[in-house]
């Protein structure tokens, strides 16, 4: 059984697939508090479903790209059947994570979206480096940035860390930092990271939720 937050069809915001239709089971529940959290209300509520239950909803809504997201979804142990169940069905599957858990666990075939904190997220003390060895190269890596020491901290991580930059998408914190300002650090560093916009704030209302 799986706590679920929400279940919605609507179109990928982020990452190298935004822009394609995609449904988002959001799973509720998170032990993270970032500073800049778009998603509070998948903090509790929801209802409880089973993997079978969610099989069921997601085949009515007719879209193969299905991402699995929260909240921190690596909480609940039954995603993980849930996810292989998707992907024995020919489901492309996307796993949104903080990467504060291991990832060792997921199925190997799920494109992981790992998103490492930043300092101004107050979390960073949680980010789970050793996640890194385990990304395949179809994986990706987010960093939300919201001021220039994030963005210089983010450096700092690609180098030590030696992370392909064709993984790596920058994001910026929405009313916190200007993708304009963003955009010209990247070119002025020589950056091949991808800057993602957030394609749904800007599809709907910045504070919409379930779209």
């Amino acid at each position: 059984m799986l706590q679920i937050h929400e279940i919605y069809k609507s179109i990928q915001g982020e990452s190298t697939y935004a822009g394609l239709p995609c449904i988002f089971v959001r799973l509720t529940g998170c032990h993270l508090r970032c500073q800049w959290c778009d998603t509070p209300q998948a903090f509790f509520g929801g209802k409880e479903m089973t993997v079978q239950h969610i099989l069921d909803r997601t085949a009515e809504m007719n879209c193969k790209l299905i991402e699995i997201t929260g909240g921190e979804p690596l909480l609940q142990a039954e995603v993980f059947p849930l996810m292989e169940a998707l992907l024995e069905r020919g489901d492309r599957v996307l796993l949104e994570t903080s990467g504060s858990i291991s990832l060792e666990p997921v199925p190997s075939k799920v494109i992981k979206i790992m998103d490492l904190k930043c300092p101004a997220s107050g979390e960073v003390e949680k980010n789970r480096f050793e996640n890194l060895k385990l990304l395949s190269p179809e994986d990706e890596i987010k960093f939300v940035i919201a001021d220039r020491a994030d963005y210089d901290w983010c450096l700092k991580q690609i180098e030590c860390f030696s992370i392909p930059q064709n993984q790596i998408l920058f994001s910026s914190v929405c009313d916190r930092l200007e993708l304009k300002d963003l955009a010209e650090w990247i070119l002025a560093d020589g950056l091949n990271v991808r800057l993602q916009a957030q394609l749904h704030k800007f599809i709907w209302d910045k504070n919409a939720v379930g779209c």
